[in-house]
């Protein structure tokens, strides 16, 4: 009896949890279009979002292509089928694993910075200090992060699949002495437009799910610094968990579609 109570509280909290939310990114696209526009901070929080991950991304890319690349040749040799290697890795990377990787990435760091500093700015009572001024803190504060990681992560996501695919290709090179031009070509061959627009407007949720839920938490702190950390950690649960949702759902309408 008391684990099935406890089982519909917890239910029953997620929904509730869930409608708040909406009722959040509602306001946000509410907010969106009303002037005034914060364009400079909008600027920095790109440059906080997009450039201040670069390398994060950048990184782990590369050595995701190394790391697919070795460990998929001695299969594809078993097969004789090593010429394969680019074209497998090229859809492989641009139609699920480039986009994923960089956004669940992206929650870790982003999510979680800006869960935390919203959150820290409420317990401080920052934010409602910005609402007595006349500021609208919901605009300088949300809007202008959620934006940003919204157009930020398909950059991001370009990135980290240019370097996998050329983490990949050292390899090939290290292995059959591949050039770069062959790598390449066979790459792009083997690629569609089916497989590069449906992964790069999917980035684009992915990056308005991060941003809405890293503000949501944070705008939304309870008090005291134990808040602040549940926050933070909350945005990063939260958003990894929506991320994969949606990456399934692109995933099902895609095929649909192409079908």
């Amino acid at each position: 009896m008391t684990i099935a109570k406890n089982n519909s509280s917890r239910l029953l909290s997620f929904f509730d949890e869930f409608g708040k939310l909406s009722i959040f990114a509602v306001r946000f696209f509410k907010e969106v279009f009303k002037p005034p526009y914060e364009f400079s901070e909008l600027l920095r929080q790109c440059y906080n979002i997009g450039i201040k991950s670069l390398l994060l991304v950048g990184v782990t890319g590369f050595i995701i292509g190394l790391v697919f690349t070795l460990q998929s040749r001695p299969t594809l040799q078993e097969f004789g089928a090593v010429s394969w290697m680019p074209s497998m890795v090229g859809i492989s990377i641009i139609r699920e694993i480039g986009p994923l990787v960089t956004a669940l990435i992206c929650a870790g760091r982003v999510g979680s910075g800006i869960g935390a500093e919203l959150g820290s700015m409420r317990v401080t009572e920052q934010i409602d200090a910005m609402d007595v001024s006349g500021t609208n803190p919901f605009k300088y504060l949300v809007v202008t992060r959620v934006v940003a990681a919204t157009l930020m992560l398909p950059i991001l996501t370009i990135v980290g699949d240019a370097l996998a695919l050329y983490g990949s290709y050292l390899v090939e090179f290290n292995k059959d002495d591949v050039s770069l031009q062959l790598y390449f070509g066979e790459v792009f061959s083997a690629l569609e437009f089916g497989d590069l627009i449906p992964s790069t407007i999917k980035t684009f949720f992915f990056g308005f799910a991060i941003g809405i839920v890293g503000c949501f938490k944070g705008y939304n702190c309870d008090k005291g610094t134990v808040g602040v950390g549940l926050a933070a950690n909350e945005a990063v649960v939260y958003t990894s968990m929506l991320i994969f949702i949606l990456d399934f759902i692109a995933v099902l309408l895609t095929d649909i579609f192409y079908e």
